[in-house]
């Protein structure tokens, strides 16, 4: 069994940690939010006061951040990972980032003599909790290979993407489409139910038929019908509105680096930016179904705003 180093037990990474531990792993782990800190440790994290504990002996570390600026903090800082883990130990960073900052963790980490890939998620909290989520892994084949053995016990899914930098233009380009399919699942949910349609009837139609999605199944925006929806408890964050305008704002900047037009990913940014600029920043991402049925209080200052480094 291995040491495991992990930086960032928030919404996904406090029970990616705990699968590892589940298969015999012996995980250090470290966050700024002491609330993330406690649930780890009660789920047999061995919790520590700082990175380099986390990383001190460790045969690969991870880290599951919210943003570009967090990464670069935590590996490029002066008591960050670069600085005292073992040039031995993998670095596998689960992040969804920026493709120039995954670019400078990948040769940050090659000059200073490290192994490292980028290796976001896809599954949600209920993947991360089951243990089920889709890896997408880039860099080297050789460390993307050894990646895979430490990360099998949290994934359904372990896909080599290719070079540095490729598991995170797979991962903006897939969030770009979970993103549009949420927006249109909304739109489609309210319609039905004030057409007269029974939401549950809606549901099962639309589950088995051409409008099927991830969103759909697993997020559905309609009170009710879905368990694992955040419909059900009041919008309460199981991917935070902040965090999809964040992800989508990833892949525009993408496109507009590349010469890609996206008329429709612009305009769904714009709707989570409403929820944002309405205060919903810490509510689910699939409230924005409150911008098709009218429910939503713009402006009402409901909702805190995610910021610790701890949540992704």
């Amino acid at each position: 069994m291995a040491a495991v180093g992990w930086i960032g037990l928030g919404n996904m990474g406090g029970y990616m940690s705990a699968n590892l531990v589940a298969a015999g792993h012996t995980v250090r782990g470290y966050d700024l939010n002491p609330a993330a800190v406690a649930a780890a440790g009660e789920r047999g994290v061995e919790t520590v006061d700082s990175i380099a504990d986390a990383v001190a002996g460790a045969d690969v570390v991870f880290t599951m951040l919210p943003k570009g600026e967090h990464s670069r903090s935590v590996y490029l800082g002066e008591d960050g990972v670069l600085a005292h883990a073992d040039t031995g130990t993998l670095l596998v960073d689960s992040s969804t980032i920026d493709v120039e900052s995954a670019q400078a963790l990948h040769d940050a980490a090659a000059a200073a003599g490290f192994r490292f890939v980028d290796a976001p998620v896809s599954g949600g909290i209920s993947g991360a909790e089951a243990g089920t989520l889709t890896f997408m892994v880039g860099g080297e084949p050789g460390p993307v290979q050894e990646a895979a053995a430490f990360i099998e016990p949290m994934a359904g899914n372990v896909i080599p993407t290719g070079g540095a930098t490729t598991g995170q233009a797979a991962k903006i380009c897939n969030n770009l489409m979970l993103f549009i399919n949420l927006a249109a699942t909304s739109e489609g949910a309210v319609l039905a139910d004030r057409l007269g349609l029974d939401k549950q009837v809606f549901w099962d139609i639309a589950s088995v038929s051409s409008g099927d999605s991830w969103a759909l199944r697993t997020w559905y925006p309609m009170p009710g019908v879905v368990a694992s929806a955040a419909s059900n408890n009041d919008f309460a964050p199981t991917f935070t509105a902040e965090l999809a305008n964040k992800d989508i704002n990833l892949a525009i900047a993408a496109a507009r680096d590349t010469g890609t037009p996206l008329e429709i990913g612009e305009h769904v940014q714009q709707l989570f930016q409403r929820l944002v600029d309405a205060g919903h920043a810490g509510k689910d991402c699939s409230m924005i179904v409150s911008l098709v049925d009218g429910s939503l209080a713009e402006g009402d200052g409901t909702g805190a705003q995610v910021s610790s480094a701890g949540r992704s």
